[in-house]
């Protein structure tokens, strides 16, 4: 099976579709410790962004999960877009990624509604197979 891959206007293989491994942690301001990384693995069938953007929020309890990604602009290897909740004082966020042909590199910017939270997700993905099957080696 052939994966679809994100492409520069080169030719260059940008980020291959498929299931990745992600570490994710949280940054927040003026903290100097931070709670442990997480890892765990999605799947990313449209991984040059072409439905929408491809790379979800995956920090626990986090409101912006289930809101809308609008303004997904990709330049060369960086895709960024915006993610708004509706209503006011809802949570949005900027998020910039840095494609590579098997990884990624992510900072999703947070700023939490009305309580004037922010903070910051760091996403760190390598591929390990195709959607269907997890864990495969990449191809």
């Amino acid at each position: 099976m052939l994966a679809a891959v994100a492409q520069a206007a080169q030719g260059e293989v940008l980020l291959q579709d498929g299931a990745y491994e992600v570490e994710v942690r949280l940054e927040l301001p003026n903290v100097l410790s931070r709670g442990p990384d997480s890892t765990t693995t999605i799947c990313l069938p449209y991984a040059d962004g072409r439905n929408g953007a491809p790379f979800p929020v995956l920090s626990s309890n986090n409101p912006l999960k289930k809101c809308p990604a609008s303004n997904v602009e990709r330049d060369g290897a960086t895709l960024s877009f915006d993610i708004f909740c509706e209503g006011r004082g809802a949570a949005r966020a900027h998020a910039v990624y840095r494609l590579m042909p098997d990884a990624f590199e992510g900072r999703i910017a947070m700023v939490m509604g009305g309580k004037n939270m922010t903070m910051t997700e760091v996403q760190a993905g390598r591929r390990v197979g195709s959607c269907d099957r997890p864990g495969a080696p990449a191809s």
